[in-house]
Protein backbone atom coordinates (compact mmCIF):
# COMPACT_ATOMS: atom_id res chain seq x y z
CA UNK A 1 0.00 0.00 0.00
CA UNK A 2 1.26 3.36 -1.16
CA UNK A 3 0.63 6.15 1.31
CA UNK A 4 -0.32 9.04 -1.05
CA UNK A 5 2.58 12.39 -0.74
CA UNK A 6 0.23 15.13 0.42
CA UNK A 7 -0.53 13.01 3.50
CA UNK A 8 3.65 12.30 4.37
CA UNK A 9 4.35 16.08 3.75
CA UNK A 10 1.60 17.02 5.84
CA UNK A 11 2.54 15.01 8.78
CA UNK A 12 5.88 15.94 8.05
CA UNK A 13 4.84 19.58 8.73
CA UNK A 14 2.58 19.20 11.96
CA UNK A 15 5.60 17.01 13.12
CA UNK A 16 8.55 20.07 11.99
CA UNK A 17 6.24 22.67 14.01
CA UNK A 18 5.58 20.61 16.88
CA UNK A 19 9.24 20.33 17.95
CA UNK A 20 10.17 23.46 19.09
CA UNK A 21 7.23 24.26 21.27
CA UNK A 22 7.10 20.51 22.57
CA UNK A 23 10.63 20.65 23.24
CA UNK A 24 9.87 24.07 25.58
CA UNK A 25 6.86 22.96 27.56
CA UNK A 26 8.57 19.56 28.15
CA UNK A 27 11.06 21.84 29.97
CA UNK A 28 9.08 23.80 31.47
CA UNK A 29 7.11 20.84 32.60
CA UNK A 30 9.83 19.42 33.85
CA UNK A 31 10.95 22.44 35.80
CA UNK A 32 7.52 22.13 37.72
CA UNK A 33 7.94 18.64 38.73
CA UNK A 34 10.99 19.22 40.23
CA UNK A 35 9.90 22.20 42.12
CA UNK A 36 7.36 20.40 43.19
CA UNK A 37 9.51 17.15 44.92
CA UNK A 38 11.97 19.39 45.67
CA UNK A 39 8.76 21.29 48.10
CA UNK A 40 7.27 18.14 48.99
CA UNK A 41 10.42 16.70 50.32
CA UNK A 42 10.79 19.96 52.30
CA UNK A 43 7.66 19.52 54.14
CA UNK A 44 7.92 15.85 54.70
CA UNK A 45 11.15 16.32 56.41
CA UNK A 46 9.54 18.68 58.27
CA UNK A 47 6.72 17.04 59.46
CA UNK A 48 8.95 14.30 60.59
CA UNK A 49 10.80 16.78 62.83
CA UNK A 50 7.98 18.18 64.15
CA UNK A 51 6.80 14.43 65.62
CA UNK A 52 9.46 14.21 67.22
CA UNK A 53 10.01 17.77 68.58
CA UNK A 54 7.06 19.98 70.38
CA UNK A 55 5.09 20.90 67.48
CA UNK A 56 1.24 21.59 67.84
CA UNK A 57 -1.24 19.64 65.77
CA UNK A 58 -2.14 22.75 64.14
CA UNK A 59 1.22 23.66 62.53
CA UNK A 60 1.17 19.98 61.52
CA UNK A 61 -1.93 20.12 59.98
CA UNK A 62 -0.96 23.52 57.94
CA UNK A 63 1.77 21.52 56.58
CA UNK A 64 0.44 18.78 55.53
CA UNK A 65 -2.56 20.65 54.02
CA UNK A 66 0.28 22.46 51.61
CA UNK A 67 1.67 18.74 51.53
CA UNK A 68 -2.02 17.75 49.71
CA UNK A 69 -1.64 20.81 47.54
CA UNK A 70 1.57 20.34 46.53
CA UNK A 71 1.03 16.59 45.93
CA UNK A 72 -2.17 17.33 43.93
CA UNK A 73 -0.49 19.57 41.31
CA UNK A 74 2.15 16.69 41.15
CA UNK A 75 -0.35 14.37 40.23
CA UNK A 76 -1.71 16.68 37.49
CA UNK A 77 1.90 17.40 35.82
CA UNK A 78 2.73 13.36 35.61
CA UNK A 79 -0.91 12.95 34.14
CA UNK A 80 0.08 15.69 31.22
CA UNK A 81 3.82 13.83 31.36
CA UNK A 82 1.65 10.58 30.59
CA UNK A 83 -0.47 12.30 27.77
CA UNK A 84 2.68 13.78 26.31
CA UNK A 85 4.06 10.30 26.28
CA UNK A 86 1.08 9.18 24.93
CA UNK A 87 1.17 11.57 22.31
CA UNK A 88 4.74 10.35 21.57
CA UNK A 89 3.70 6.68 21.22
CA UNK A 90 1.03 7.59 18.59
CA UNK A 91 3.08 9.62 16.74
CA UNK A 92 5.75 6.72 16.90
CA UNK A 93 3.80 4.48 15.85
CA UNK A 94 2.45 6.08 12.81
CA UNK A 95 5.80 6.29 11.59
CA UNK A 96 6.29 3.23 11.95
CA UNK A 97 3.14 2.56 9.77
CA UNK A 98 4.42 4.57 7.25
CA UNK A 99 7.94 2.69 7.14
CA UNK A 100 6.26 -0.81 7.03
CA UNK A 101 3.63 0.14 4.40
CA UNK A 102 6.77 1.51 2.36
CA UNK A 103 8.59 -2.33 2.94
CA UNK A 104 5.72 -3.80 1.32
CA UNK A 105 5.62 -1.30 -1.54
CA UNK A 106 9.04 -2.41 -1.82
CA UNK A 107 8.50 -6.23 -1.20
CA UNK A 108 5.85 -6.03 -3.56
CA UNK A 109 7.65 -4.97 -6.48
CA UNK A 110 10.78 -6.92 -5.82
CA UNK A 111 8.24 -9.62 -6.17
CA UNK A 112 7.71 -8.89 -9.60
CA UNK A 113 11.30 -8.39 -10.09
CA UNK A 114 11.92 -11.80 -8.56
CA UNK A 115 9.48 -13.39 -10.88
CA UNK A 116 10.34 -12.11 -14.03
CA UNK A 117 14.05 -12.79 -13.71
CA UNK A 118 12.89 -16.19 -12.78
CA UNK A 119 10.79 -16.70 -16.35
CA UNK A 120 14.70 -16.50 -17.64
CA UNK A 121 16.59 -17.93 -15.15
CA UNK A 122 17.98 -20.81 -17.59
CA UNK A 123 21.10 -18.99 -19.77
CA UNK A 124 19.77 -20.40 -22.81
CA UNK A 125 16.50 -18.98 -22.64
CA UNK A 126 18.22 -15.80 -22.56
CA UNK A 127 20.94 -16.45 -25.15
CA UNK A 128 17.81 -17.33 -27.47
CA UNK A 129 15.84 -14.02 -26.73
CA UNK A 130 19.11 -11.94 -27.49
CA UNK A 131 19.01 -13.96 -31.03
CA UNK A 132 15.57 -13.88 -31.85
CA UNK A 133 16.03 -10.07 -31.90
CA UNK A 134 15.05 -8.69 -35.44
CA UNK A 135 18.09 -6.33 -35.79
CA UNK A 136 21.10 -5.67 -33.68
CA UNK A 137 19.59 -2.52 -32.02
CA UNK A 138 16.62 -4.43 -30.40
CA UNK A 139 19.45 -7.31 -29.35
CA UNK A 140 21.66 -4.38 -27.62
CA UNK A 141 17.90 -3.21 -26.11
CA UNK A 142 17.70 -6.84 -24.66
CA UNK A 143 20.54 -7.21 -23.20
CA UNK A 144 20.36 -3.77 -21.47
CA UNK A 145 16.70 -5.11 -20.28
CA UNK A 146 18.24 -7.68 -18.71
CA UNK A 147 21.12 -6.41 -16.84
CA UNK A 148 18.56 -3.84 -15.28
CA UNK A 149 16.75 -6.52 -14.20
CA UNK A 150 19.59 -7.56 -12.34
CA UNK A 151 20.45 -4.08 -10.81
CA UNK A 152 17.09 -3.05 -10.11
CA UNK A 153 17.04 -6.80 -8.23
CA UNK A 154 20.00 -5.58 -6.38
CA UNK A 155 19.05 -2.17 -5.83
CA UNK A 156 15.38 -3.34 -4.91
CA UNK A 157 17.17 -5.75 -1.81
CA UNK A 158 19.06 -3.08 -0.46
CA UNK A 159 16.17 -1.14 -0.35
CA UNK A 160 14.62 -3.43 1.77
CA UNK A 161 17.09 -4.02 3.97
CA UNK A 162 17.47 0.01 5.02
CA UNK A 163 13.63 0.05 5.23
CA UNK A 164 13.78 -2.90 7.44
CA UNK A 165 16.45 -1.57 9.49
CA UNK A 166 14.70 1.52 9.57
CA UNK A 167 11.46 0.08 11.14
CA UNK A 168 13.64 -2.43 13.62
CA UNK A 169 15.30 1.29 15.17
CA UNK A 170 11.94 3.08 15.31
CA UNK A 171 10.10 -0.35 17.36
CA UNK A 172 12.98 -0.18 19.67
CA UNK A 173 12.16 3.36 20.18
CA UNK A 174 8.75 2.89 20.65
CA UNK A 175 9.17 0.34 23.15
CA UNK A 176 11.37 2.80 25.14
CA UNK A 177 8.48 5.51 25.50
CA UNK A 178 5.65 2.57 26.07
CA UNK A 179 8.49 1.60 29.65
CA UNK A 180 8.77 4.95 30.32
CA UNK A 181 4.97 5.81 30.14
CA UNK A 182 4.16 2.42 32.42
CA UNK A 183 6.86 3.28 34.98
CA UNK A 184 5.42 6.88 34.99
CA UNK A 185 1.62 5.40 35.59
CA UNK A 186 3.30 3.29 38.54
CA UNK A 187 4.90 5.99 40.33
CA UNK A 188 1.39 8.17 39.80
CA UNK A 189 0.25 5.54 41.46
CA UNK A 190 2.71 5.98 44.15
CA UNK A 191 1.96 9.23 44.60
CA UNK A 192 -2.37 8.48 44.91
CA UNK A 193 -1.09 6.39 47.89
CA UNK A 194 0.61 9.02 49.41
CA UNK A 195 -1.93 11.66 48.68
CA UNK A 196 -4.53 9.23 50.28
CA UNK A 197 -2.24 8.79 53.51
CA UNK A 198 -1.72 12.77 53.84
CA UNK A 199 -5.51 13.05 53.59
CA UNK A 200 -6.07 10.91 56.33
CA UNK A 201 -3.19 12.62 58.59
CA UNK A 202 -4.97 15.55 57.72
CA UNK A 203 -8.83 14.15 59.19
CA UNK A 204 -6.54 13.07 62.06
CA UNK A 205 -4.82 15.98 63.15
CA UNK A 206 -8.27 17.89 62.82
CA UNK A 207 -10.08 14.98 65.23
CA UNK A 208 -7.39 16.21 67.27
CA UNK A 209 -7.75 19.96 67.05
CA UNK A 210 -11.73 19.41 67.90
CA UNK A 211 -10.95 17.67 70.72
CA UNK A 212 -8.40 20.34 72.52
CA UNK A 213 -9.83 23.01 71.90
CA UNK A 214 -9.10 24.84 74.52
CA UNK A 215 -5.50 24.13 74.25
CA UNK A 216 -5.27 25.32 71.02
CA UNK A 217 -7.04 28.42 71.91
CA UNK A 218 -4.73 29.20 74.31
CA UNK A 219 -1.43 28.77 71.32
CA UNK A 220 -3.64 30.56 69.45
CA UNK A 221 -3.53 33.85 71.78
CA UNK A 222 0.16 33.06 72.43
CA UNK A 223 0.44 33.45 68.40
CA UNK A 224 -1.45 36.20 68.04
CA UNK A 225 0.67 38.48 71.11
CA UNK A 226 4.06 37.29 69.64
CA UNK A 227 2.84 38.65 66.09
CA UNK A 228 1.22 41.80 67.66
CA UNK A 229 4.85 41.83 69.73
CA UNK A 230 6.66 41.75 66.39
CA UNK A 231 4.38 44.15 63.99
CA UNK A 232 5.04 46.96 67.03
CA UNK A 233 8.69 46.71 66.81
CA UNK A 234 8.22 46.55 63.08
CA UNK A 235 6.19 49.65 63.15
CA UNK A 236 8.68 51.25 65.51
CA UNK A 237 11.19 50.67 63.58
CA UNK A 238 10.18 51.44 60.20
CA UNK A 239 8.77 54.81 62.25
CA UNK A 240 11.59 55.95 63.15
CA UNK A 241 13.80 55.24 60.13
CA UNK A 242 11.15 57.73 58.43
CA UNK A 243 11.40 60.27 60.62
CA UNK A 244 15.32 59.99 60.00
CA UNK A 245 15.03 60.09 56.82
CA UNK A 246 12.65 63.28 57.38
CA UNK A 247 15.14 65.40 59.55
CA UNK A 248 18.18 64.56 56.82
CA UNK A 249 15.98 65.65 54.51
CA UNK A 250 15.13 68.62 56.46
CA UNK A 251 18.69 69.34 57.64
CA UNK A 252 19.43 68.72 53.73
CA UNK A 253 17.18 71.68 52.76
CA UNK A 254 18.57 74.12 55.75
CA UNK A 255 22.00 73.79 54.43
CA UNK A 256 21.56 73.92 50.73
CA UNK A 257 20.44 78.24 52.06
CA UNK A 258 23.75 78.47 53.72
CA UNK A 259 26.62 76.61 52.02
CA UNK A 260 26.54 75.20 48.53
CA UNK A 261 29.52 72.78 50.08
CA UNK A 262 27.49 71.52 52.99
CA UNK A 263 24.55 70.68 50.62
CA UNK A 264 26.64 68.83 48.23
CA UNK A 265 27.18 66.46 50.70
CA UNK A 266 24.15 66.02 52.94
CA UNK A 267 21.91 66.15 49.48
CA UNK A 268 23.76 63.21 48.12
CA UNK A 269 22.31 60.72 50.36
CA UNK A 270 18.75 62.09 50.06
CA UNK A 271 19.09 61.18 45.96
CA UNK A 272 20.43 57.76 46.93
CA UNK A 273 18.00 56.91 48.90
CA UNK A 274 15.47 58.13 46.34
CA UNK A 275 16.82 56.48 43.10
CA UNK A 276 17.34 53.07 45.83
CA UNK A 277 13.09 53.77 46.38
CA UNK A 278 12.51 54.01 42.87
CA UNK A 279 14.36 51.20 41.77
CA UNK A 280 12.66 48.77 44.17
CA UNK A 281 9.47 50.03 43.06
CA UNK A 282 10.37 49.25 39.44
CA UNK A 283 11.19 45.54 40.35
CA UNK A 284 7.83 44.67 41.35
CA UNK A 285 7.29 40.86 40.72
CA UNK A 286 10.33 40.46 39.59
CA UNK A 287 12.50 40.26 43.04
CA UNK A 288 14.65 37.32 43.75
CA UNK A 289 13.22 34.49 46.65
CA UNK A 290 15.52 34.66 49.78
CA UNK A 291 15.46 31.28 49.86
CA UNK A 292 13.82 28.43 47.88
CA UNK A 293 10.90 26.54 49.09
CA UNK A 294 7.28 26.44 49.22
CA UNK A 295 5.18 29.08 50.76
CA UNK A 296 3.13 27.54 53.84
CA UNK A 297 2.23 30.89 55.69
CA UNK A 298 0.24 32.78 53.19
CA UNK A 299 -0.04 36.16 53.73
CA UNK A 300 -3.63 38.37 55.03
CA UNK A 301 -6.37 37.50 57.15
CA UNK A 302 -7.18 33.70 57.60
CA UNK A 303 -9.71 31.62 59.85
CA UNK A 304 -8.60 28.48 61.73
CA UNK A 305 -8.67 25.51 59.58
CA UNK A 306 -11.28 23.47 62.23
CA UNK A 307 -12.93 26.29 63.89
CA UNK A 308 -13.81 28.33 60.59
CA UNK A 309 -15.64 31.20 62.84
CA UNK A 310 -12.11 31.80 64.33
CA UNK A 311 -9.96 33.98 63.12
CA UNK A 312 -6.07 33.95 62.73
CA UNK A 313 -3.77 37.08 63.67
CA UNK A 314 -3.38 38.58 60.12
CA UNK A 315 -0.46 38.21 58.68
CA UNK A 316 1.85 40.85 57.61
CA UNK A 317 4.01 38.24 55.65
CA UNK A 318 4.64 35.04 54.58
CA UNK A 319 6.03 31.56 55.70
CA UNK A 320 8.69 29.63 53.33
CA UNK A 321 9.55 26.16 54.78
CA UNK A 322 13.08 25.45 54.42
CA UNK A 323 15.91 22.84 54.67
CA UNK A 324 17.49 23.45 57.97
CA UNK A 325 20.50 25.20 57.75
CA UNK A 326 19.36 27.15 54.82
CA UNK A 327 20.81 30.73 53.67
CA UNK A 328 18.83 33.68 53.71
CA UNK A 329 19.97 36.17 50.48
CA UNK A 330 18.86 39.82 50.38
CA UNK A 331 16.12 40.56 47.89
CA UNK A 332 17.38 43.99 46.63
CA UNK A 333 20.12 46.48 47.39
CA UNK A 334 19.88 47.86 50.80
CA UNK A 335 21.27 49.11 53.92
CA UNK A 336 20.56 47.02 57.22
CA UNK A 337 18.71 49.26 59.52
CA UNK A 338 18.02 46.85 62.52
CA UNK A 339 18.66 43.26 64.06
CA UNK A 340 15.80 42.93 66.66
CA UNK A 341 15.27 39.64 68.76
CA UNK A 342 11.68 39.34 68.99
CA UNK A 343 10.06 36.11 71.08
CA UNK A 344 8.50 33.71 68.75
CA UNK A 345 10.59 34.76 65.92
CA UNK A 346 14.43 34.95 66.68
CA UNK A 347 16.56 37.15 64.95
CA UNK A 348 15.03 39.49 62.54
CA UNK A 349 16.98 41.31 60.13
CA UNK A 350 15.37 44.89 58.65
CA UNK A 351 16.85 46.19 55.41
CA UNK A 352 15.63 49.45 54.34
CA UNK A 353 15.64 50.24 50.32
CA UNK A 354 14.60 54.37 49.90
CA UNK A 355 10.93 54.22 51.43
CA UNK A 356 10.95 50.24 51.49
CA UNK A 357 12.07 48.18 53.95
CA UNK A 358 12.50 44.01 53.69
CA UNK A 359 12.47 41.95 57.40
CA UNK A 360 14.07 38.60 57.77
CA UNK A 361 12.64 36.85 60.91
CA UNK A 362 13.10 33.03 62.22
CA UNK A 363 16.78 33.69 62.18
CA UNK A 364 19.06 31.30 64.06
CA UNK A 365 22.71 33.82 62.95
CA UNK A 366 23.17 36.52 61.11
CA UNK A 367 26.03 37.58 58.93
CA UNK A 368 25.49 41.09 58.85
CA UNK A 369 25.77 44.02 61.45
CA UNK A 370 23.80 47.46 61.23
CA UNK A 371 24.54 50.21 59.07
CA UNK A 372 26.02 47.32 56.34
CA UNK A 373 25.22 48.60 52.89
CA UNK A 374 24.15 45.17 51.19
CA UNK A 375 23.51 43.77 47.48
CA UNK A 376 20.95 42.26 46.11
CA UNK A 377 21.38 38.12 46.83
CA UNK A 378 23.97 38.66 49.87
CA UNK A 379 23.60 36.48 52.86
CA UNK A 380 21.71 37.80 55.94
CA UNK A 381 22.07 34.63 58.18
CA UNK A 382 20.40 31.01 58.40
CA UNK A 383 17.06 29.80 59.08
CA UNK A 384 16.63 28.14 62.50
CA UNK A 385 14.60 25.60 63.25
CA UNK A 386 11.66 26.47 66.09
CA UNK A 387 9.57 24.01 67.71
CA UNK A 388 10.11 21.58 64.97
CA UNK A 389 10.06 23.80 62.13
CA UNK A 390 12.25 25.31 59.83
CA UNK A 391 10.46 28.58 58.26
CA UNK A 392 11.31 31.96 57.07
CA UNK A 393 9.08 34.49 57.86
CA UNK A 394 9.72 37.77 55.32
CA UNK A 395 7.90 41.05 55.57
CA UNK A 396 7.78 43.64 52.61
CA UNK A 397 6.90 46.87 53.80
CA UNK A 398 6.01 50.48 52.00
CA UNK A 399 7.23 52.97 53.98
CA UNK A 400 4.15 52.04 57.39
CA UNK A 401 1.92 49.98 55.04
CA UNK A 402 2.44 46.12 54.86
CA UNK A 403 2.80 44.47 51.03
CA UNK A 404 2.21 41.07 50.48
CA UNK A 405 5.60 39.43 49.64
CA UNK A 406 4.32 37.01 46.75
CA UNK A 407 3.53 39.99 44.41
CA UNK A 408 6.67 41.20 45.09
CA UNK A 409 8.97 38.15 43.85
CA UNK A 410 9.75 36.17 40.91
CA UNK A 411 6.58 34.35 39.77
Amino acid sequence: MRIPKTILMMLLTILMVGIPSFAQNTKEQESRKAKLEKDIAIIDAQLKENSKKTGTAQSSLALVQKQIENRRELLAESEKEINRLNGQIASKQAEIDIIQARLDTLSAYYSKLVKSAYKNRDAKVWYMYILSSDNIGQAFRRIGYLRGLSGKMNTQAEKIMAAKEELEKETQKLLVLKDEAEALRQQREKEMANLRAEEAQSKTLIASLQKEKSKYQNELTQKRRQMEALNREIQKIIREATQQQSKNQSKSSSSNKSSSSKNSSSSNKTVIDQALNTEFAKNKGKLPWPVDGPVVDKYGQRYHPVYKNVKLPFNDGIGIAVSPGTQVKAIFDGVVQRIAIIPGYNQCVIVQHGNYFSLYCKLGNTSVKVGDKIKTGQVLGTVDTINGETQLHLQIWNGTSPQNPELWLKK
